[in-house]
């Protein structure tokens, strides 16, 4: 297969066209959110008595007369974008997606044992087995509850 088809099979795979969808409705979605929180809910801050943060605060060095500029509203305003955007992704679709995961974990058949311990030397061994390869002692084909279980205390007579 060449190198022009297998990029094709991994692009085709679904992985890459879901990542971008992805990529494109999260960029479509965060300028949503920051239009919502630079147009709706700074100027609400802004009712609570909090002064205006969209004027820049322009900070001039005495020793030699620079001045810069700094726009507290933008970064206040990326903030909360940010905080919006994590809380939507995080109930809207880890939160589902772990929840679909655990669902499906529970659906998985548990696989049926096909070992079992020997009673004597604690080797595993085919369920099958009616003789230890190990410690060569005889063991039913049906002794799973006995060789989970200790033996007995050996009395002296």
């Amino acid at each position: 297969m060449s190198l022009k088809d297998e990029l094709k099979a991994f692009i085709i795979r679904g992985s890459v066209i879901d990542m971008a969808v992805g990529i494109v409705i999260g960029a479509a979605f965060t300028a949503i959110i920051s239009a919502i929180v630079s147009g709706g809910i700074t100027p609400l801050v802004g009712l609570m008595g909090v002064p205006n943060l969209n004027h820049a605060v322009n900070v001039t060095n005495p020793a030699n007369n620079r001045t810069v500029s700094f726009n507290p509203g933008s970064v206040f305003n990326a903030l909360i974008s940010f905080v919006i955007v994590a809380l939507v992704v995080f109930f809207a679709i880890v939160k589902p997606v772990a929840h679909m995961r655990s669902l499906s974990d529970k659906k998985k058949p548990v696989p049926e044992k096909t070992t079992k311990d020997c009673q004597y030397c604690l080797s595993e061994i085919p369920i099958k087995a009616t003789r230890c390869k190990f410690c060569a002692s005889e063991v039913g084909p049906l002794d799973t509850q006995r060789a989970t279980e200790t033996p007995p205390p050996k009395t002296e007579a």
